[in-house]
């Protein structure tokens, strides 16, 4: 199936994500006690909610979408080339109309990848695009659909090869794949505190760009193809 895959019809995508209030003692009570029911199973004994709001951010619930960037591929001169734009800001809301309306003009049969989207980017923008009343893009609904007609790819999931207890980072199967990527500046746990405490959002935007970059070098290796050189991967501004 990946072989036939046209890569003119995928969009790769990576979202980052902050807790909604940057510290525990601002969620209001009631939401307080709904963090310490959900995450009890999650934290050890010895850890308080409070220690553990640090990873508030992966949950949908509790969390909130600061950027989403996406590259599309497309091919000149027979040469592969790869674009890549970013949406960001504070106002959730507006990111995710922004983004409805980049896939509005998009065709319904758009494919989406991204590394661990099936687990997390592809569901937490359900989510939150529910949370916020914005009304969820074709590309991404997947209820009442087979397996087979659900356009999705998850370069982890390719990886896994069946074996479902089996994860890989994206920076290690970019590493045995031989994906030369750019040396990290941030990594994922270090999001929040660059967001609210350093108020450094283009430094996450520029982490979460080089993902995407990273994750389409990955699927081009998937499909037996030469990775794109950097002189024809093009930031959009």
């Amino acid at each position: 199936m990946l072989k036939t895959v046209d890569l003119n019809q995928v969009m790769v995508i990576d979202i980052e994500t902050v807790p909604q209030y940057a510290f525990y003692d601002e969620l209001p009570p009631h939401l307080q006690d709904l963090w310490e029911q959900k995450t009890h199973y999650q934290r050890k004994p010895e850890q308080s909610p409070d220690d553990f709001y640090e990873r508030a951010g992966i949950l949908a619930e509790f969390g909130k979408i600061i950027c989403i960037s996406m590259g599309i591929f497309y091919t000149q001169d027979k040469n592969q080339y790869l674009r890549v734009k970013s949406i960001y800001g504070n106002d959730e809301k507006e990111i995710l109309k922004d983004f409805a309306t980049v896939l509005e003009k998009q065709l319904s049969t758009l494919m989406f990848c991204a590394h661990n989207g099936k687990e997390f980017d592809f569901p937490y923008l359900c989510r939150r695009l529910l949370i916020n009343g914005i009304e969820i893009p074709v590309q991404l609904q997947i209820s009442g659909k087979k397996p087979w007609e659900i356009n999705h790819l998850d370069t982890m999931e390719l990886w896994k090869f069946g074996d479902y207890k089996h994860y890989t980072s994206l920076n290690l199967l970019a590493a045995i794949l031989n994906v030369p990527t750019p040396k990290d500046d941030i990594d994922g746990s270090m999001v929040r505190q660059v967001y609210y405490e350093e108020k450094n959002l283009p430094r996450i935007v520029t982490y979460c760009q080089k993902d995407v970059i990273t994750t389409a070098q990955v699927l081009l290796k998937f499909k037996g193809m030469n990775i794109i050189p950097p002189e024809n991967i093009t930031i959009v501004t």
